[in-house]
């Protein structure tokens, strides 16, 4: 059982930190896939999250899931339960942190226990998409320090990329 436990919490922190240092970091800097599909202000969150089937949107979520099948591969031997579990959580999560354009307000208790285990609420993950500069990492909130770094790295990179072309 605390395998299955432990093996659950690396997929979701190794899922997150890759999703979001390889993937959501730098689509934000060099892309546009995931801006257009996922921040567009002209988006309809029911409509985006369930009814879609926009080839976009889907690739969006594929490559942004991908790190998190990656490393459900490499644990599935130590405990396979483990990562059904973690999978099964990261969907859920998914599913919860986009309900707040719904009306959700999420439970003082809840909110609480979310700061003392670092896990990103609906309200906190709706900030980031009012503020895309802001809110990064999708389950766990301690990766927001590291992913400005990242960012303002990507960002001058982009720029020494854009002018050593001239």
């Amino acid at each position: 059982m605390l395998e299955a436990i432990a093996v659950a919490w690396l997929l979701l922190f190794l899922g997150d930190f890759l999703s979001t240092f390889i993937y959501h970091i730098p689509e934000h800097v060099f892309g546009s896939l995931h801006l257009k599909t996922h921040h567009s202000w002209k988006k309809d969150f029911r409509h985006y999250a369930i009814l879609t089937f926009n080839t976009q949107v889907l690739l969006d979520g594929i490559l942004g899931a991908l790190p998190y099948l990656l490393v459900s591969v490499v644990l599935w031997s130590f405990s396979p339960i483990g990562v059904i579990a973690g999978l099964l959580f990261g969907q859920f999560h998914v599913w919860w942190r986009h309900i707040i354009v719904l009306g959700w307000q999420t439970p003082k208790l809840v909110t609480i226990l979310c700061q003392l285990l670092f896990i990103t609420t609906p309200e906190r993950h709706w900030l980031h998409h009012q503020k895309t500069n802001l809110g990064f990492g999708d389950i766990f909130t301690f990766f927001e320090q590291p992913s400005k770094a990242w960012m303002r790295w990507l960002r001058l990179l982009r720029l020494h990329l854009r002018y050593s072309r001239v």
